[in-house]
């Protein structure tokens, strides 16, 4: 299917419809504001993606949208239309709230490699159950 030149403001429509938070409105060293945006997945992971508006372009390069498809929104490019024609936004799967806080990287690991527990059953624990875990494994250890 054939699609328009994407431009920065379909790129801001994309993170609004879909409900991204915008976290930033800064203007760079050139005067160019820039507009950032967060999203949180179900998986608790946040997607983080940035829209310049210079005074003198709209349009998006076509390398630089690929890159921003593919490493800063995680969606195709028949997402990223249907998401900002027919506001319908992309399926990013399980859409329950993730669970409290997510687990810090660093208990994680240290469940996995010190512990010796396995990865899906660190997935399981919520971040209070996780660091419970943690101490009770150190306090054992001594």
């Amino acid at each position: 299917m054939r699609y328009p030149t994407p431009s920065r403001k379909d790129h801001q429509k994309f993170c609004e419809t879909e409900g991204w938070a915008q976290v930033r409105d800064a203007v760079g060293r050139t005067g160019t504001q820039h507009l950032t945006f967060e999203l949180t997945r179900p998986d608790g992971t946040v997607l983080r993606t940035r829209i310049s508006h210079p005074p003198d372009k709209t349009d998006i390069r076509k390398g630089l949208f690929a890159h921003i498809l593919r490493d800063r929104l995680c969606v195709t490019i028949d997402e990223f239309w249907t998401c900002v024609n027919d506001g319908q936004p992309p399926d990013r799967g399980d859409t329950r709230d993730p669970q409290g806080d997510p687990i810090p990287t660093e208990v994680v690991y240290l469940l996995i490699n010190r512990v010796g527990m396995q990865d899906a059953d660190v997935r399981k624990l919520s971040k209070a159950e996780a660091i419970e875990t943690l101490n009770a494994f150190w306090t054992k250890s001594d």
